[in-house]
């Protein structure tokens, strides 16, 4: 069992999952809210997690949509008050772990959860009276187990981040056995998303060797391991790295991120059907070339360093073989073509436009996007 403590405490190993209980007296939860999916329930996967929580008392919250929402997280918090909750355990992707981060919120604090997302300066609202969390993945994507936010779709339809080091699960358990079922396609989706963190974060201007390092690591493992774990699911050895790869990203994103996550937060807004891991892969050519021209990509010959890290011979001034490799790759993995064969025309352009102007991570992109650019990049992700 590898244990690592950097931004929290995280186990990760096969079996990992069988940790629970000890997790939950370390963190003082005696009727943990398990919060989970119908596909993970229906997978057998949640009740793995529910047979090693043995005889300590729980409640279940298994309807997170594949978007989490406000009215969700509601329902949710309804369950966690009922039943007498005092803390949350997440078992599932990064849609059940964001949605135990927004319960985490709405059970403690008053009041809309759009006023405590970061873009209306609500971070330093969420106290340390949210309960402890828990996270247990059952996908290689979000890293959102080491992650201080979350993305919920509010009430008035905008897909928002919540940020606060006190939304940071307490313990990470990160089994990849979980994941041996997980179908080819959800596979590379998630795995490209793993894979866009690890890129867009080495890509974000802010100063920080450590989480630059921690990317091209997790980058690298992404890359060597993805396709084999969607050809072969209950390859151990790819699904090992493809956890690590995306607990890294996550990891690694404290820095920040950029236009991709700009555009996808924003799409999967006006969109809620689409899946993030997808639409991230559609951006990231498109976004890598837009940076390529940075001063700060330039000076540090950041792009050089992506492609080393994926293995490529090099990479010119313009993100020229980085942005064709990662298209090759959707297509070896048998993602959309583009936004247009995922259904997305040109007429949401502008809704599109709008919201990634004002999501948070717009303004951590080592170039700042003008409308006309975003416009471009969309056009290119077709």
């Amino acid at each position: 069992m590898a244990r690592i403590l950097y931004l929290t405490q995280i186990d990760i190993d096969d079996g990992a999952v069988r940790l629970l209980p000890a997790e939950c007296q370390r963190t003082g939860m005696r009727r943990p809210l398990v919060v989970s999916d119908a596909g993970v329930r229906a997978a057998g996967v949640l009740q793995q997690a529910l047979d090693a929580l043995g005889g300590l008392p729980h409640a279940v919250f298994d309807a997170t949509p594949s978007n989490p929402t406000e009215a969700a997280v509601r329902a949710a918090v309804a369950v966690y008050r009922r039943e007498g909750c005092d803390g949350l355990v997440a078992v599932g992707g990064g849609s059940s772990i964001d949605l135990a981060k927004g319960v985490a919120i709405a059970a403690t604090h008053d009041g809309p959860l759009a006023g405590y997302a970061t873009i209306e300066g609500g971070s330093p609202r969420i106290s340390e009276r949210v309960p402890p969390l828990i996270a247990v993945p059952t996908t290689a994507g979000t890293g959102s187990e080491v992650a201080r936010g979350a993305i919920v779709i509010v009430d008035d339809g905008r897909k928002l981040g919540f940020h606060s080091w006190h939304l940071m699960p307490k313990a990470a358990l990160l089994d990849p056995e979980l994941t041996l079922g997980l179908p080819p396609g959800l596979t590379a989706a998630t795995g490209m998303d793993a894979i866009a963190h690890c890129m867009e974060t080495f890509m974000a201007p802010a100063v920080n060797p450590p989480a630059d390092g921690i990317a091209l690591d997790g980058l690298e493992r992404g890359w060597a391991h993805i396709e084999r774990a969607t050809r072969d699911g209950q390859d151990r050895e790819a699904r090992w790295n493809m956890m690590s790869a995306s607990m890294q990203g996550a990891m690694a994103f404290q820095k920040g991120l950029g236009c991709v996550h700009s555009l996808s937060h924003s799409l999967g807004g006006v969109d809620p059907r689409l899946h993030h891991g997808t639409l991230n892969a559609m951006f990231l050519p498109a976004v890598v070339r837009f940076n390529a021209a940075a001063e700060s990509i330039q000076r540090e010959r950041r792009l050089q360093r992506l492609a080393h890290a994926m293995g490529l011979p090099g990479c010119d001034a313009r993100g020229t073989e980085v942005a064709a490799a990662i298209s090759a790759l959707n297509a070896r993995l048998g993602l959309p073509t583009g936004l247009r064969a995922m259904g997305v025309g040109e007429d949401l352009f502008e809704r599109v436009i709008d919201g990634a102007m004002a999501d948070h991570c717009h303004k951590t992109n080592p170039r700042i996007a003008t409308r006309d650019d975003y416009r471009e990049m969309l056009a290119a992700a077709m």
